[in-house]
């Protein structure tokens, strides 16, 4: 069995997580369908925002190129792949985006102890720039109906993003994703250590689109969000920049 990786909190931890503060604290996402889409929205962006998510949709076209442009552009990169899968497959894929130089990466909590304990692990071989260990709980677009007739999981959903946190915090990850709704929870199970990624962030009279679970920005940071992850508001906007503005003059300094 694999040792305990770092616990969050321990300087290994705190090396890869350190807390953001105003324009960091917004992540963009480029959900974008090719290289062409992510550069014109990389150079809308230039100077407002400092970290873009790269997930399935892009990188699944494009590959580590996308995680390269984003550095060309002077960002820092956000890998949401969510690594599920065996812990000596997930600690493979771990090392990859760690040689990749991408800053947070993200793998299923539900993957258990031992998986996430490789990640952690596998992260913290890349040394002092080693990416932070980013553990997604329940995906935004579930709720509690889902989970109960969908999922079998019998329990309410902030129930169980603090037994997949606790997991995830046990097993030495830097952060925690779960939507706004849970941040406050989470703070007060967890304490102030770990990080708090929250996606679902929309305007108060906006849509949710697909995700059901979500709130403005300004209400995830009053409840102990650190990072904010924003993608069709922005991305989908007529002036995304004026977009960004508009959210970032939300966050607290």
């Amino acid at each position: 069995m694999s040792a305990p990786g770092p616990a969050v909190g321990s300087p290994a931890a705190s090396a890869a997580a350190a807390r953001p503060a105003g324009r960091e604290r917004l992540i963009v996402a480029l959900d974008a369908p090719d290289l062409d889409e992510a550069a014109r929205l990389l150079g809308a962006l230039a100077g407002l925002v400092t970290t873009f998510k790269v997930g399935s949709q892009l990188f699944t076209g494009a590959g580590p190129a996308a995680v390269e442009l984003v550095q060309r552009h002077g960002g820092r990169v956000f890998l949401d792949l969510k690594f599920h899968d065996i812990p000596a497959t997930v600690a493979g894929a771990v090392r990859q985006a760690a040689r990749l130089g991408v800053s947070l990466l993200t793998v299923h909590a539900s993957g258990g102890a031992a998986m996430l304990r490789a990640a952690v692990e596998a992260a913290a071989a890349a040394g002092p720039a080693r990416p932070a260990v980013i553990a997604v709980t329940v995906l935004t677009s579930l709720d509690r109906a889902a989970l109960a007739s969908e999922l079998g999981v019998p329990m309410a959903v902030e129930g169980h993003v603090l037994r997949l946190a606790g997991l995830a915090r046990d097993a030495g990850c830097d952060g925690i994703v779960a939507s706004p709704r849970e941040a406050a929870a989470l703070r007060a199970a967890l304490g102030p250590g770990p990080l708090v990624v929250t996606p679902g962030i929309r305007a108060a009279a906006e849509p949710g689109d697909d995700q059901v679970r979500v709130a403005t920005a300004a209400a995830a940071c009053r409840a102990g969000a650190d990072y904010l992850v924003v993608g069709r508001p922005i991305t989908g906007a007529a002036d995304p920049a004026a977009a960004a503005q508009a959210l970032l003059r939300e966050l607290p300094a």
